[in-house]
């Protein structure tokens, strides 16, 4: 005889709604799903296995009497218009877990190993001049005029602002889906990036699902929230002139260290029209959305001019799909340790081979399935 359980259809209808899937949908792949509701039919432990993996909820959940309240772990500073977003996606609940795991293990590893508080995080105020805080983090990752003409690519000044960033002791973790599965794509509308501050491990996730030239902006805007000490789910919108205060004073602090006002004004034409807009972008090896968003900060160009002018170039970029980018995609062993942060990494790999963690632990905190991979992995990292 085939057991039935009885679900509440509040929580049938909760789960639908948090995972963004309408009835249509959730018939088709359920075709009891509609009786289920109205308790004229009871699913089967195997279908309520199948229905919460399809709506990505913890099983245990659709046992509860009433919906659970799921509040987000992080301030949440996104806005749409000026409205707060108000459910969040279980990909994104999943990534910030996934992460504060991650950090929760490094800060550990820190204490353990002797290491020093970071002197940076909490170091500056919202109220501080974007254009002093910006000069700061410049400083203090060697980003001037010289080290930026060693790059010839925006993707050599992405690769070095991460690599600058782990250097000075924040994890930064690049992903554009959760975990390793490529069926669930984290979406850019929902959130760019996130920042987690901690005075032995702070962390920076970056939506990789998002446009390249996009990320590089949300990396340095999530990098003003660690210096002001505050944890933020963000969603970095350059295009912004209103909303929380605090994510427009971490916009104004990315556009001046990526392009720096006073270097603009020496290289900005009079008329800046498309080619000549392409031609500062390429100087400061960012897209031409940031060099507008700096020239906007300036004074350079007015709120219409660049409003419109964003649309535009945003549009564009939109067209070409080489500006999309993740750190999906490509050799894994070389991918890998930039969804999980090298620097973790490196730390999980030698506390590991040192006997001080599981290998079973090791393995799901660097979302490997096999010791071959654990092994292959640890070479790339500590080489």
């Amino acid at each position: 005889m085939v057991t039935r359980l009885r679900v509440e259809p509040a929580l049938l209808a909760w789960a639908a709604a948090r995972a963004g899937k309408d009835e249509e949908t959730l018939t088709a792949k359920f075709k009891h799903y509609p009786q289920w509701q109205t308790g004229e039919y009871d699913p089967t432990f195997g279908q309520l296995e199948d229905f919460a993996d399809y709506t990505r909820t913890p099983l245990g959940y659709l046992f509860l009497t009433e919906p659970p309240e799921e509040n987000l772990p992080l301030p949440d500073f996104r806005t749409l218009g000026n409205a707060t977003l108000e459910r969040p996606s279980p990909d994104l609940l999943d990534t910030i877990y996934s992460c504060q795991q991650r950090q929760g293990w490094y800060h550990d590893y820190a204490q353990s190993e002797g290491l020093e508080t970071l002197g940076f995080v909490g170091s500056v105020q919202v109220t501080d001049s974007p254009i002093t805080v910006a000069g700061t983090i410049r400083e203090a990752i060697s980003f001037g005029l010289g080290q930026r003409a060693k790059c010839h690519t925006s993707g050599d000044v992405r690769r070095y602002l991460i690599n600058a960033i782990e250097t000075l002791g924040v994890l930064v973790m690049v992903n554009g889906v959760v975990s390793n599965n490529t069926r669930r794509k984290l979406n850019p509308q929902e959130f760019r990036g996130f920042a987690i501050a901690d005075s032995l491990a702070p962390l920076i996730f970056i939506n990789g699902a998002d446009a390249k030239a996009a990320q590089l902006f949300t990396l340095i805007h999530e990098l003003a929230h660690i210096f002001a000490g505050e944890s933020a789910l963000s969603d970095a919108d350059m295009s912004a002139n209103s909303g929380q205060d605090k994510e427009l004073w971490a916009n104004k602090v990315a556009a001046e260290v990526l392009v720096p006002r006073a270097e603009l004004r020496a290289v900005w034409p009079g008329d800046c029209n498309s080619g000549e807009l392409e031609r500062v972008a390429h100087h400061f090896k960012v897209s031409t959305l940031v060099v507008l968003k700096s020239a906007f900060d300036s004074g350079l160009i007015g709120w219409g001019d660049y409003r419109s002018r964003y649309t535009a170039e945003r549009e564009h970029a939109r067209q070409h799909l080489d500006e999309r980018g993740s750190a999906g995609g490509g050799n894994f062993y070389n991918t890998q340790p930039v969804r999980v942060s090298r620097r973790f990494a490196s730390a999980v790999v030698s506390w590991t081979l040192e006997g001080k963690t599981l290998f079973s632990d090791a393995y799901a905190l660097l979302d490997v399935a096999k010791h071959e991979t654990f092994e292959r992995l640890a070479e790339v990292v500590t080489t």
